[in-house]
């Protein structure tokens, strides 16, 4: 059914002027994707800078299962020399698993309030807040040392936790069903982007100053691309004083207006199969997903031995394949769909399913961290868009609920990780790969056999979908 549009702006925003070179919903899909670029950055720095705050097991046997290190460190007294604090492999974990505490408080909160209010503002104070909270961190952790530090990482989990949904609702409004793959995937895939901007840079700043330089310039940065995103972005198209009409009206007919003011049915969310298959989905991703973004500089500084500039530069190879693996499924995905070889729904399971296979040989290390975490990237293109499909009205409480689920894997992973990992060895980090690898498969079949994309009932434009 095609929906009828008028154009109701006032008078000046109508005869703007329309000579812009992108369409709107493309600068809508870029702001969301240096705004997840700045998000990870912030998530993700203290991963690196942890390396520098705590002293390193002391290692005197040759057989201890760690790498012998090759290089020397950045001031030439030994890798990872100058720590101050003597935290255990745990107390680390709890410290990378803190941030999901609060992560997991305000998903919901964060999805039903895009949904009923808008998506702008939830989602330009989220990733502010994360900047100052990132800026505020060696504040935190000067003075309060380790429980400082999980202080304010609870705090920026608190913050984030509305990002992905108010995006996932932002999306529904701007990106109609047969470009979500590309342009909805893209977006997503400023998460890995971001991990790898940050990877690079943590490990160059880290490198030539101290690490509190790395933190405040993040914070810094999420603070500019707040300014930016408020003045360029609306909540929908209806609201933008600059698109074209000949944009608004296509937005009109591709995407179904959303019922803000009808209660949210939640018998009906919470009892559906297909959202049951997607957090299973999302759980399972999220183990594995979590581990490496949190661990990964820690495995390759404390197990193979690289120093923090080297760390900076080889962790970011698998996130670079990762990215460029989302952004072809991505492209696949809506071709797939346009040209009607694939359904919407075979071809979000088909991706999810890809992204599931995933001695002191360095370069070998690298390079199967890297396949693996190549095969990771068509998620995007896949479970990740299933809250717009299934439900366009509800869909930031969807992402809400099913990332909110998924930040469970990251609140256990750490912690899990690190009593897996007392010593930090290569042979105990074996049990954690295999662990991860088992866990990505069966979340993968699960989605494939009960996961759909449909429009679901309790979606008040279902019944208009079959007119």
């Amino acid at each position: 059914m095609e929906t009828e549009y008028e154009d109701n702006r006032p008078v000046w925003a109508r005869n703007f002027n329309h000579g812009c070179l992108l369409p709107q919903r493309a600068v809508i899909t870029l702001m969301g994707f240096f705004g997840l670029i700045c998000a990870y950055t912030n998530r993700v720095s203290i991963s690196f800078a942890i390396t520098k705050l705590v002293v390193p097991i002391n290692r005197t046997d040759q057989n201890s299962g760690v790498c012998a290190p090759e290089e020397v460190s950045d001031d030439g007294l030994g890798i990872n020399n100058g720590s101050t604090y003597k935290w255990s492999e745990q107390l680390q974990g709890l410290v990378l698993g803190s941030f999901y505490i609060g992560y997991l408080i305000s998903h919901l909160p964060g999805g039903i309030f895009s949904d009923k209010f808008g998506a702008k503002w939830i989602l330009g104070i989220s990733i502010l807040m994360s900047g100052m909270c990132t800026a505020f961190t060696p504040l935190a952790v000067f003075f309060g040392a380790e429980w400082g530090l999980i202080a304010i990482r609870i705090l920026m989990g608190v913050a984030q936790g509305p990002i992905f949904p108010s995006l996932t609702t932002l999306l529904a409004y701007w990106v109609p069903a047969k470009e979500r793959g590309s342009l909805g995937t893209f977006c997503y895939s400023g998460v890995t982007a971001g991990i790898v901007v940050c990877n690079i840079c943590s490990g160059q700043m880290l490198h030539y100053f101290r690490w509190t330089v790395t933190l405040i310039t993040f914070g810094f940065i999420a603070g500019v691309w707040f300014i930016f995103f408020i003045l360029l972005g609306t909540s929908t198209p209806y609201d933008h004083p600059c698109i074209s009409p000949m944009e608004i009206a296509f937005l009109a007919k591709q995407i179904p207006k959303k019922s803000v003011n009808l209660p949210i049915p939640w018998r009906q969310i919470l009892l559906s199969k297909a959202l049951f298959a997607a957090i299973i989905s999302q759980i399972g991703h999220d183990c594995s997903y979590f581990a490496m973004i949190s661990y990964l500089p820690k495995y390759m500084a404390d197990v193979l031995q690289f120093s923090i500039r080297t760390t900076g530069i080889v962790s970011t190879f698998p996130f670079i394949a990762m990215w460029a693996s989302s952004l072809i499924s991505g492209l696949m995905a809506d071709w797939l769909i346009r040209t009607g070889k694939m359904s919407i729904n075979s071809e979000r399971k088909l991706f999810t399913f890809i992204a599931s296979y995933a001695e002191c040989n360095k370069g070998l290390v690298v390079l199967f961290i890297t396949l693996a975490l190549f095969t990771m990237g068509p998620y995007y293109a896949g479970q990740k868009l299933t809250p717009m499909d299934m439900s366009p009205s509800y869909s930031g409480t969807l992402m809400a609920i099913i990332n909110g689920f998924g930040a469970l894997a990251g609140l256990i992973s750490p912690p899990i990780i690190g009593a897996m990992t007392p010593n930090a060895t290569m042979y105990e980090w074996r049990w954690v790969f295999w662990l991860g690898l088992v866990i990505l498969v069966l979340s993968a079949v699960f989605f494939c056999l009960w996961g759909t994309t449909e429009m679901q009932p309790y979606d008040p434009n279902f019944s208009m979908q079959n007119v």
